[in-house]
């Protein structure tokens, strides 16, 4: 029987991270790559219904063990890694019995993960952590999550006396790009709810999040040669930096925290003669995310009218806040609840200060809180995960299916 380490180790070391550059989906091959992996390992557990298509979008069922009559669940994680940092090449070590003490990820290149910079390490001593050699990301977000619930899966289908209604479970590309549920098709998936395995420590439960949007700023400049560009000038970079500085420094991610949003400075790239910022806007509260969204629109046309023309602005809607569609069913918040109790977990119910491919497909007819698959430090080197986390996800997931089949329709 493959464990859940062997799984987890297994997925991290495919190359998955998504590029939001390329305009195709998947956004990557490597991610088709391991769908078609996990394709192979559901059909050698026995799944039913399984299906892949040419957009790396993974579906199979676990059957009810019973005629009851009860509702038909999803599980739901994402295949690709963040481009923040690479996913090449992972080389995963697991320390065993953490003692508290600062973790020696790479010594020739003297990267440390310490609990100094990390405090959250010590809240885990006496476990084992999943950690990075320090050149790459890890991928625990989210192949955590996949391990998690095949796992679980397998679990069930070993345990015949936990009965259980159907279970749909779905691997999906492209979410750290913000595409994962553009092509998920939810009618085909057939659940009447599901959770993404998409959360990060212990007890984590989350059914509201940032409402979200992109601003892609273009300022056309005008180049002279700089011993004769008196009057004539216009450079770019100056005046993407003039616009930088129209919006509030309190509004920066820094500066944030809990409910509140922020415009975050993304990327600026260019040159005296043209130049592009990049944000993301965000806000769980719709009224404040409008205003961030118009108080841009306003930067940009006060900078026209210091620079005629000069200026213009994409500004895109990404994803809403999945809460005004999870509320009216409250009860499948509630039973994810009932779930970590038993499992003598905590339940931590906040907002994601992210977005996760539930709140799209809760949009889309699939209300989908999402739930702690237990790793830290997501997109960087001092990523981490501790198994015994990764173990408790699992419980968490027949716990659900158990309370789904026991309650009913």
């Amino acid at each position: 029987m493959v464990t859940l380490i062997d799984r987890f180790i297994k997925y991290v070391k495919f190359d998955t991270e998504s590029n939001p550059e390329t305009g195709v989906t998947p956004s990557t091959p490597g991610q088709m790559v391991l769908a078609k992996e996990l394709e192979k390992e559901l059909k050698e557990m026995g799944l039913e219904d399984i299906t892949l298509d040419e957009k790396a979008y993974l579906m199979a069922t676990l059957p009810a063990n019973t005629d009851k009559p009860i509702p038909t669940i999803g599980f739901i994680a994402h295949l690709d890694t963040s481009c923040d940092l690479t996913g090449k090449n992972v080389n995963p070590r697991i320390v065993q019995n953490y003692d508290g003490k600062p973790i020696i990820l790479n010594e020739e290149q003297k990267i440390i993960l310490s609990p100094d910079d990390f405090p959250e390490l010590l809240n885990h001593i006496g476990e084992d952590l999943v950690v990075t050699d320090g050149t790459t990301l890890l991928g625990a977000d989210d192949k955590a999550g996949i391990a998690e619930i095949l796992t679980a899966i397998q679990y069930l289908q070993n345990h015949p006396e936990i009965e259980h209604g159907k279970i749909r479970i779905a691997f999906n590309p492209d979410e750290e790009i913000g595409e994962g549920a553009h092509n998920f098709d939810v009618e085909k998936f057939g659940a009447e709810w599901a959770y993404t395995m998409d959360g990060g420590e212990v007890g984590e439960l989350e059914f509201e999040n940032f409402n979200a949007a992109g601003a892609k700023v273009t300022i056309q400049g005008r180049n002279v040669h700089p011993g004769y560009a008196k009057g004539k000038m216009i450079n770019a970079l100056v005046v993407a930096n003039k616009l930088i500085s129209l919006l509030p420094p309190d509004a920066r991610p820094e500066h944030t925290e809990g409910y509140e949003g922020f415009i975050h400075l993304v990327g600026i790239s260019g040159s005296v003669d043209s130049a592009t910022v990049q944000f993301i806007i965000r806000d769980h509260d719709r009224k404040l995310f409008e205003q961030k969204k118009q108080l841009m629109n306003d930067c940009v046309d006060f900078i026209n009218k210091l620079y005629p023309g000069s200026t213009k602005l994409e500004l895109k809607d990404q994803y809403y806040n999945m809460r005004e569609k999870v509320e009216p069913v409250k009860h499948i918040v509630d039973i994810a609840f009932e779930a970590m109790e038993s499992s003598g977990i905590e339940p931590q119910v906040k907002p994601i200060r992210g977005g996760t491919d539930g709140a799209q497909l809760s949009f889309k007819g699939l209300p989908c809180p999402n739930i702690f698959a237990g790793g830290l430090n997501f997109h960087g080197r001092y990523e981490f995960v501790p198994i015994q986390s990764m173990e408790k996800a699992v419980n968490v997931i027949v716990k659900i299916a158990e309370l789904v089949a026991k309650k009913g329709k």
